[in-house]
């Protein structure tokens, strides 16, 4: 296992196997099958080990886990004009009658 693993995991069911799947969001490639929900986590968490592994063997870089990831607080759109120009109208509109 990876010492300070800081990476997401998850585990669900998968009714195509019928069995739990374990992910890790970081290595969308990558996923462990097995019948109890914690071996499918054990089993991921040892292929990502195994994998970051070679790629530092290798030199090529790893992402960067999501936890440790810094992010600004904005988020962004983009949408037609005319929905813009609508969503400010309507907004205003609310603005102007606030609810009793």
């Amino acid at each position: 296992m990876l010492k300070n693993d800081r990476y997401t995991y998850r585990v669900t069911w998968s009714e195509e196997d019928n069995e739990y799947v374990g992910l890790c969001t970081e290595f969308s490639s990558l996923s462990w099958l097995a019948a109890l929900p914690e071996d499918a986590l054990r089993g991921i968490r040892k292929v990502v080990a195994d994998v970051v592994a070679d790629l530092k063997a290798s030199g090529e870089p790893m992402p960067e886990p999501i936890a440790v990831r810094q992010y600004s607080g904005k988020f962004m759109v983009r949408i037609p004009p005319e929905l813009h120009r609508r969503l400010n109208r309507l907004a205003s509109e609310k603005l102007s009658r606030p609810e009793a």
